[in-house]
C-alpha cells in the first residue's frame, strides 16, 4: 500500500486497525478492526447519526473481536493483515482506480467491505445499515467532498456545519462547474455568418409554451454548433424577443458528466444537480451536443433508467429549455428510438449551405484566419477552396471542409514564407493542399494541366503502336471531362475496350494513368463469376461472414478517388455485377453494405472485353464478307451485354487486329525494354536485321497478338543472355551481338 497515494482519515484509519489489533494481541489486522477503527471518525459518526445506530455497530463488532484468539502478552510479534484484509484493500484500489481519482479515501474503504461473502464485517454492514446502506455511502462521499483534505480531525458538530451547513451554496458552485456558459465565451468562437432561416425558427421554438426545445439535425460539419453560438451572440447583444432577454445558454457535456463518477446514482446525482440548479437560476436553456448519447447514458445491464428519463420531467415543465443537435445517422440509430424523447423536442433540418452560401461564410470568417497565421487571402483563393472542395471531398460537408482547406493553407504558409513583406495564399497553394489531402492531381485543377492534356494523345501514340483511333478516342473523352463539357455527376468517362487478346486493351489503360499521373486501381472481373461475389465488391449483407470487412470496390475508390479504374475482362463477371456498374456509370455512385458512399467523379472507368474476338477472324468469310472484324465484334458485344450497359457508356473502343507493321513496332519496343534491364548490368546488346526478322517471324501472331512476341522473346533471346551474364563472358558487362 506503500505506493498508493491516500487521504488524511484513511492513513488515520488503517494505523488504528493496526494498533488496535495489537493492543487485542491479535495476530492478524482483520477487516472487523478496519470497521472499528472507521466508526470512531468524527464524519462517519455525523453519518451514522442520519441513518443507523453507531452504538449497536461498535457493540457487534467489539463482540466478535472479543471472540478471536489472542497471542501470549510477553510474545514480541508485529500483526499481519489477514487474507481478507488484503482482498479488501486490493478492491478499493480498484474502486478507485475505476473511478478514475488518484487518491485512496474512507468511501473507497467502506465500500469495499461489502464485497467480502465470509466477512463478520459486511454481515455486521448488512446488519445494523440494511437498506439505508446505499443513502449512507452517498452521504460517505458528499461529507468527504466537503470536508477540505488538510483538517485531520474535526468536532461532531463543524463536520455538520461544513457538510450540512453550505450545502446550497456548495451545490450552486458545484453544478456551474459542470456545464459552460456559452454567453461568457463566445467571443472567442467564429461569428455565424448566414443560417437566417434556421436561427429564426430555432428562437420561435425557444418562445413556445410547451415543447419549447429545438432540435437540431443535420450532417457533420454543416454547422450545428456554430447556430447554437450565433444565438448566444444575439442575445448578449439584446437581438432577440423579450422572452429569451437575459437568457443564459449552458453546455452540458454527456463525457463531463460521466467522468470520475465512482458509486451507483453519482452520474444521476450530477445530472440532477446541473438541472436542478439551472432551474432554480432561471432563463436558463441547456444546450446537449451529440444529444444521442442521452440516450442510455448511465442505464445499468439494460435498465430503463437512463439519462433521458431524468430529462423528461424537465423537458414537461417548460421552466428549462433544452436545446440539442445530433446528426441523421445517429438520430435514426439511437434517439428516435425513445419515442417519449422525440415528441418533446422540435425537430430543426439543418442543411449543408450551398457553395454561394459558403463563400460568403469562408469570406466572413477569412479575416480571422489572416489574423491568426499572419498572411494574405485572396479571394480567387477562397472562392476556388470552397468549389475544389465542394467537387473533390466528397465525405464531408460544407462549410467545414472548406474552412480546413484554408485553415490548412495558411498553416503550410506560415510554416514555409515567401520571400517577401506580405505572405499570401493563393489558389495554386490551395490546390496544392487539396492534392495531398485528397489524392488529386494538383495540373487538373490548374491551367498548367491543359499543356498536359494537349500532348496526352501524342505522348500515348509513342507507347501504344497502331491503335491510333482507340488512343484518339480515349484522350478525347478524358479532354472532354477535363473541360468541363461531361456531366459532373457522371466518371470522367466510362469506357469499353473491345479487341482480341493481346492487341493492347490493359496496356492503353496503364499508359492512361501513368500520363495523367492517376493510379491504376485494376479488378479482374474472372475472379467475380459467381453470383455472390458481387458482395465482394459492395460487401456483405448484415449478419453474413464478411459484413465487417466491407466491399473492395468501394474501399478502392474512397482510397483513392482519382484514378483508372480498370475492369479486366468484363465478359467473365457475373450478369449482377453489371447492374452495380449501371449507378456507378449513371450517377458516379456506389454505396457499400454499410451505407458508406463511394465517389466516382473524379475516375476513369475502363472495362475490357474480348466478347465477339472469335467472330472477328470470320468476318470477311462467307456471306458476311462485307463486314469489317470491329463489326463483328460489335454485334457480338450487344448480345453479350444489355441495352441500358451500353446506353451509358460514354465510349465502346474497338482495338484493331494485329499486323505485320504493328508487331514490328511492339517488337522493338520490348526490345527497348530488355535493354533497359541489360544496362543496369553494364551490358550492351546489338541485334542483326536478319535475327530481328527472324524473332518478328516467330513472335507475329494475328491470334495471340503482343503476348507471343513476349513468349519468343523469353524462350529465344533470353536463356542466351542469361549463361553468358552468369558463367561465360558478359559477367562483369560488355557487348554483345545477336
Amino acid at each position: 500500500m506503500a505506493e498508493i497515494k491516500k487521504t488524511t482519515d484513511c492513513s488515520i484509519v488503517l494505523k488504528g486497525a493496526h494498533d488496535m489489533s495489537h493492543d487485542m494481541h491479535h495476530e492478524f489486522i482483520v477487516p472487523e478492526h478496519l470497521l472499528l477503527s472507521i466508526s470512531l471518525l468524527p464524519v462517519f459518526e455525523w453519518v451514522a447519526s442520519q441513518y443507523f445506530s453507531l452504538d449497536e455497530m461498535k457493540d457487534e463488532t467489539f463482540k466478535y473481536l472479543n471472540g478471536l484468539e489472542r497471542i501470549d502478552k510477553n510474545t514480541e510479534y508485529e500483526p499481519e493483515p489477514s487474507v481478507q484484509m488484503n482482498t479488501l484493500l486490493n478492491v478499493a484500489v480498484q474502486q478507485m482506480m475505476a473511478s478514475d481519482v488518484d487518491t485512496l479515501g474512507i468511501p473507497h474503504l467502506f465500500n469495499a467491505m461489502t464485497a467480502l461473502e465470509d466477512s463478520w464485517a459486511n454481515y455486521i454492514i448488512q446488519k445494523v445499515v440494511g437498506d439505508s446502506y446505499p443513502e449512507v455511502l452517498s452521504s460517505l462521499i458528499t461529507a468527504y467532498n466537503s470536508i477540505p483534505e488538510d483538517i485531520k480531525e474535526l468536532p461532531l458538530e463543524d463536520v455538520e456545519n461544513i457538510v450540512k451547513g453550505d450545502a446550497d451554496s456548495a451545490a450552486d458552485a458545484t453544478w456551474q462547474k459542470l456545464v459552460t456558459c456559452l454567453n461568457d465565451t463566445v467571443e472567442n468562437r467564429n461569428p455565424l455568418i448566414g443560417r437566417e432561416e434556421e436561427i429564426a425558427r430555432t428562437i420561435q421554438v425557444l418562445c413556445r409554451k410547451e415543447k419549447n426545445n429545438p432540435l437540431h439535425v443535420g450532417q457533420p460539419g454543416v454547422g450545428k454548433t456554430a447556430i447554437v453560438y450565433g444565438l448566444a451572440d444575439r442575445i448578449n447583444k439584446g437581438y432577440v424577443p423579450e422572452r429569451l432577454r437575459n437568457c443564459k445558454i449552458y453546455m452540458m457535456d454527456m463525457g463531463t458528466m460521466i467522468a470520475g463518477t465512482q458509486y451507483r446514482g453519482d452520474f444521476e446525482k450530477r445530472m440532477k444537480l446541473v438541472l436542478d440548479g439551472a432551474e432554480k437560476a432561471g432563463n436558463a436553456i441547456i444546450y446537449i451536443d451529440e444529444i444521442h448519447n442521452v440516450v442510455s447514458a448511465g442505464a445499468v445491464n439494460g435498465g430503463s433508467l437512463d439519462a433521458s428519463n431524468m430529462l423528461k420531467p424537465y423537458l414537461e415543465g417548460g421552466k428549462l429549455r433544452f436545446i440539442g443537435s445530433t446528426t441523421y445517422d445517429e438520430f435514426n440509430r439511437h434517439f428516435s428510438k425513445s419515442k417519449g424523447l422525440v415528441r418533446r423536442f422540435q425537430k430543426i433540418d439543418i442543411a449543408e449551405p450551398t457553395i454561394e452560401e459558403s463563400i460568403k461564410i469562408v469570406k466572413g470568417l477569412k479575416s480571422r484566419f489572416e489574423k491568426y497565421h499572419k498572411v494574405k487571402y485572396n479571394d480567387k483563393a477562397v472562392r476556388f477552396a470552397v468549389e475544389a472542395s465542394a467537387k473533390h471531398i466528397t465525405d464531408r460537408f460544407l462549410p467545414d471542409k472548406a474552412i480546413d482547406l484554408i485553415d490548412e493553407a495558411g498553416a503550410y504558409r506560415e510554416i514555409h514564407p515567401l520571400d517577401q513583406k506580405t505572405q499570401t495564399v493563393d489558389q495554386k497553394l490551395i490546390a496544392s493542399i487539396l492534392a495531398k489531402t485528397c489524392k488529386v492531381d494538383s495540373l487538373s485543377m490548374d491551367d498548367k494541366g491543359n499543356e498536359q492534356l494537349f500532348n496526352l494523345e501524342s505522348n500515348m501514340k509513342k507507347l501504344i503502336y497502331g491503335q491510333d483511333m482507340a488512343v484518339r478516342q480515349v484522350a478525347e473523352s478524358v479532354q472532354m471531362a477535363k473541360a468541363g463539357l461531361q456531366d459532373d455527376d457522371k466518371p470522367l468517362a466510362s469506357l469499353l475496350f473491345v479487341g482480341p487478346t493481346g492487341v493492347g486493351k490493359t496496356e492503353v489503360a496503364r499508359v492512361l494513368s501513368k500520363e495523367m499521373n492517376m493510379e491504376l486501381v485494376r479488378f479482374d472481373m474472372s475472379e467475380y463469376t459467381e453470383k455472390h461475389a458481387v458482395a465482394k465488391l459492395i460487401g456483405s449483407p448484415a449478419g453474413y461472414v464478411g459484413y465487417e470487412d466491407g466491399g473492395l470496390l468501394v474501399d478502392a475508390i474512397r482510397k483513392s478517388p482519382n484514378c483508372v479504374l480498370l475492369l479486366d475482362e468484363i465478359e467473365k463477371a457475373h450478369q449482377d455485377i453489371y447492374n452495380i456498374l449501371l449507378q456507378v456509370m449513371d450517377y458516379a455512385r456506389l454505396t457499400d453494405n454499410k451505407g458508406q458512399k463511394a465517389d466516382f467523379r473524379n475516375v476513369v472507368l475502363i472495362m475490357t472485353s474480348n466478347a465477339g474476338a472469335q467472330f472477328a477472324s470470320q468476318a470477311s468469310v462467307g456471306f458476311t464478307g462485307g463486314i469489317s472484324a470491329g463489326e463483328a465484334m460489335l454485334a457480338q458485344v450487344k448480345k453479350t451485354f444489355k441495352p441500358e450497359f451500353i446506353n451509358r457508356l460514354t465510349s465502346t473502343v474497338v482495338f484493331n487486329e494485329m499486323d505485320e507493321k504493328m508487331a514490328g513496332m511492339i517488337l522493338d519496343k520490348k526490345l527497348r525494354q530488355l535493354q533497359e534491364k541489360l544496362t543496369a548490368k553494364n551490358v550492351v546488346m546489338t541485334l542483326k536485321p536478319e535475327t530481328r526478322q527472324q524473332l518478328l517471324a516467330e513472335g507475329y501472331s494475328r491470334k495471340y497478338g503482343a503476348r507471343e512476341m513476349d513468349r519468343v522473346i523469353n524462350r529465344r533471346l533470353k536463356p542466351l543472355l542469361m549463361r553468358e551474364i552468369l558463367y561465360g563472358k558478359l559477367k562483369r558487362g560488355g557487348h554483345i551481338e545477336v
